[in-house]
């Protein structure tokens, strides 16, 4: 089983490849550094073109869409939410997530039962709206109605696509007050992958195995 995982060099991507690779599997991990297993701005379609030559042929059984970031923490809805962070959030959290399965679809059709894991948040939900990081949450709601979609064109090629909240984990992202730490994320989001399938496809569910509301 080969895996591929975006935005692995650190937090959740950084977890999820080492629990991979402890089970044995095959793990191909893209960072933006040149130090990468696999160089991948995913905001940048040149760099996409880089990584389908790289893995021309490769079959890939799942594919992660963990990349990301969250630029407008703090903001007061004053001065804040420039429009240069919109546009740089939603080319790493939704279009980036597009180019990553655009790219890489002909490496998931060439592997029977392949997998989309993509990583929102429970902030993407319309019942959990307590104000506030309002470029953040659109994007994370942006790329829950992308998998959505994609999970009804792709079940035709029998790819299932899954969306995940991955809790409010102890990353640089989260923080160190949040609620569960990194190994508490993989193991979960590990189990749900494992889950995923035709008949679940669409699902958007959290780390520890509950369905969210959208």
């Amino acid at each position: 089983m080969t895996i591929l995982i975006t935005g692995a060099s650190r937090g959740i991507g950084a977890g999820l490849a080492a629990a991979y690779s402890a089970r044995g599997q095959e793990v191909i991990g893209t960072g933006r550094s040149v130090a990468a297993p696999v160089q991948l701005d995913v905001t940048r379609p040149d760099s996409h073109a880089k990584m389908a030559a790289a893995l021309d042929g490769r079959a890939i059984d799942l594919l992660i869409c963990n990349a990301g970031v969250y630029l407008d923490k703090g903001h007061a809805l004053e001065d804040g939410y420039g429009a240069d962070l919109w546009a740089q959030t939603f080319a790493a959290n939704v279009t980036g997530v597009f180019l990553t399965i655009q790219t890489l679809l002909p490496n998931l059709r060439a592997a029977p039962g392949a997998k989309i894991a993509i990583i929102s948040s429970q902030m993407a939900s319309s019942t959990h709206a307590p104000g506030g990081s309002y470029i953040y949450r659109a994007s994370k709601a942006a790329v829950l109605n992308l998998g959505r979609n994609l999970a009804s064109d792709l079940k035709t090629d029998a790819i299932a696509v899954g969306i995940y909240h991955p809790g409010w984990v102890q990353t640089d992202m989260g923080g160190k007050t949040a609620d569960i730490t990194v190994d508490d994320a993989v193991r979960g989001l590990v189990a749900r992958f494992d889950h995923l399938s035709i008949a679940t496809t669409g699902c958007f569910e959290t780390w520890d195995g509950r369905a969210h509301a959208f």
